[in-house]
């Protein structure tokens, strides 16, 4: 298995323009427009609509998190509530984010320099701004443990140490972890992966088409009650400010939508089920993040679930003022 598997073939210059998700509208001007695909299942797992190549394979990027823990439990990975949400984060870099990653690697008599995710400032500003304040001059305030995957490559480890598998090379794709991770998505999503990659992180990076992705979070919520899924889905929901952070959409989206599952993931991918099994996922072409929250609010409001009416747009400012707002276009 090749390190990267070439995408030429499937990338999105080569299939028909994606249809417009947003709008950008400044001054009551439309000054950009995001476009992008979509698919959305029914609560039996028939498609329930579907925008843009469907069928076309992307990288979901951090929405395979909730897989990939999934497949660690299946092997051992000890951890539960507020440590298992963390482990299918993007976190914030919080403090108590950074203090849960720590948490994790003690299991193992691990440490922050086992890690191999790159050292980064917390995405939370706050955080970052009173480190940056706080850190002695000449001393670098990021650190593996603040970097936005942590929890994932914590949980990485002390699986390798549960099931006596090496840790230096945890992130290579033929390592035993990764290839039961793959196999699991796989399963989950019930189709083959398209395309191995590198995330930002530095962790293998397995390409699914937009319905497989979709498929495999219906199957995180459908699944029995104490199994490793619906384990990774109810840590999830019990505990969203643990898989994103104290201000960010999707802790906010969890908490106002009774049962959703959601996990966004860069590049413009979002993905989410809810407790029937209706499910969606989401791929902005142009990878911006921003029009990604409005397009899934959308979603959930068409499949019949009560999204906050504040969440439907994002502002756009001018002079420090509102002047606009980023909000999805008619879907149906």
């Amino acid at each position: 298995m090749s390190r990267v598997t070439p995408l030429e073939q499937l990338s999105v210059s080569d299939v028909v323009a994606n249809p417009v998700l947003a709008e950008v509208i400044r001054s009551g001007f439309v000054e950009s427009r995001h476009r992008g695909s979509i698919v959305a299942l029914t609560h039996d797992g028939l498609f329930a609509f579907t925008a843009g190549s469907a069928n076309t394979p992307v990288y979901p990027r951090s929405a395979n998190k909730p897989l990939q823990a999934a497949a660690m439990l299946r092997v051992g990975l000890p951890l539960e509530g507020e440590l298992l949400a963390l482990a299918a984060a993007s976190h914030s870099g919080e403090d108590y984010h950074a203090r849960g990653v720590n948490d994790i690697l003690d299991t193992a008599g691990l440490t922050a320099e086992d890690l191999q995710c790159p050292p980064a400032l917390p995405i939370d500003e706050a955080t970052a701004r009173r480190l940056i304040r706080e850190t002695p001059d000449g001393v670098a305030p990021e650190s593996r443990v603040l970097y936005n995957c942590s929890g994932k490559h914590a949980a990485m480890l002390v699986t390798c140490i549960v099931n006596d598998w090496p840790t230096e090379t945890y992130r290579s794709p033929e390592h035993p972890l990764q290839v039961h991770i793959r196999r699991t998505i796989e399963e989950l999503a019930r189709e083959p992966i398209a395309a191995v990659g590198v995330d930002g992180c530095g962790a293998p990076l397995f390409a699914l088409t937009l319905g497989g992705l979709a498929r495999a979070f219906r199957a995180l919520v459908l699944a029995e009650p104490g199994s490793p899924e619906r384990k990774v889905a109810d840590a999830m929901r019990k505990f969203p400010e643990w898989t994103s952070g104290t201000t960010r959409d999707e802790n906010k989206l969890m908490t106002a939508i009774p049962g959703l599952l959601l996990k966004g993931g860069a590049e413009g991918v979002d993905a989410f089920a809810l407790p029937d099994g209706t499910a969606a996922a989401v791929k902005i072409d142009d990878g911006n993040a921003r029009a990604r929250t409005p397009v899934s609010v959308a979603i959930l409001a068409m499949l019949g679930a009560q999204p906050p009416v504040e969440l439907a747009t994002a502002e756009v400012t001018g002079g420090g003022q509102q002047v606009g707002v980023i909000r999805a276009t008619r879907l149906s």
